[in-house]
């Protein structure tokens, strides 16, 4: 299959229809890929959020902005889908629970379609997991976010974990100083390593 017809069935699935018509916000899907087969870096991420739901484009809210700071790179780099694909473990907006909390990535999204789709981007050099949804799939086990990041170390140069950047977590990177002391700056000069290739 190629990757545009891949991309087509993808931005046409209705797999989670009934799941998210139940959510409090009983919403339709609307996947948002964003990727081409010439990527060098993997944005592995959780799910979109509301207002990536709403703009069709990924991390176009402030844990975005976050993002692209721990990456060193500008809004245009970051979604230039030549160089950096941005495939979420979901691809659409899961919705809110009843006390407005984001429901977790529905897993058969990532069943149906993600070992396809990362085999139509043969060139990735470098893969960052945001959030513990990404590194499950993607390392495997059941380590915490704060232990699978403090070990990034033996995942480098490839992988990256990364905790997610929602203003959720402000708190963990303050009670973390050694993540924008030590894992930034190997982040931001491997992205540049890679995307200046």
């Amino acid at each position: 299959m190629s990757f545009a017809r891949l991309a087509s069935d993808i931005a046409a699935c209705r797999l989670c229809a009934a799941r998210f018509a139940a959510t409090a916000t009983a919403h339709a899907p609307r996947p948002v890929l964003w990727a081409r087969p010439g990527a060098r870096i993997l944005v592995a991420g959780q799910a979109p959020g509301m207002k990536v739901h709403k703009s069709g484009k990924p991390f176009t809210d402030p844990s975005g902005d976050r993002l692209r700071d721990w990456m060193g790179v500008d809004a245009a780099t970051f979604y230039d889908r030549d160089r950096i694909a941005i495939l979420p473990m979901a691809f659409c907006f899961p919705g809110y629970d009843a006390r407005g909390s984001d429901l977790p990535p529905p897993p058969d999204c990532a069943r149906t379609w993600r070992q396809t789709l990362l085999a139509h981007l043969p060139r990735i050099e470098l893969t960052l997991l945001v959030g513990g949804h990404a590194m499950a799939w993607h390392l495997g086990g059941k380590a915490s976010v704060t232990a699978r990041v403090a070990g990034w170390r033996d995942h480098a140069p490839a992988v990256f974990p990364l905790p997610h950047p929602s203003w959720r977590n402000t708190a963990w990177l303050k009670r973390n100083p050694w993540f924008e002391a030590e894992l930034l700056p190997v982040l931001r000069a491997r992205v540049k390593e890679v995307l200046d290739r």
